[in-house]
């Protein structure tokens, strides 16, 4: 499929789609005659890989890296295993640090609840 169609079904634009794989966090995709990209189904597995790694707060520049990894084969999964866990580790600081704000602001809350009564 072409670019248009493959950003409407992964809900990006196609500049968007361009610019993933200008800067390495998308594999480059093949392209047919005339250097117009082809993007298959595994094409748009690993966008929408991107898209949930990246809305979860993965850092940008770890997912460079793992594309990179990836491009080179199965000799290094073992360093994308470790960037995986370290962002993963990563988050659940910061879950623990918005589960701890949660439970702050409904003391707060609370706190007015009980101003009404």
């Amino acid at each position: 499929m072409n670019i248009s169609e493959a950003a409407t079904k992964v809900g990006l634009t196609p500049v968007t789609l361009r610019y993933y794989e200008r800067i390495g966090l998308i594999p480059a995709v093949k392209r047919k005659n005339g250097g117009i990209r082809d993007y298959q189904e595994a094409d748009l597995q690993w966008i929408e890989f991107i898209k949930c790694m990246k809305s979860a707060g993965l850092s940008i520049e770890s997912l460079i890296e793992y594309t990179s990894l990836y491009i080179q084969g199965d000799a290094t999964s073992e360093a994308r295993k470790n960037i995986l866990i370290e962002e993963r580790e990563s988050l659940q600081k910061k879950y623990q640090e918005i589960g701890e704000t949660l439970a702050t602001l409904d003391k707060k809350i609370d706190f007015y609840d009980s101003q009404n009564c």
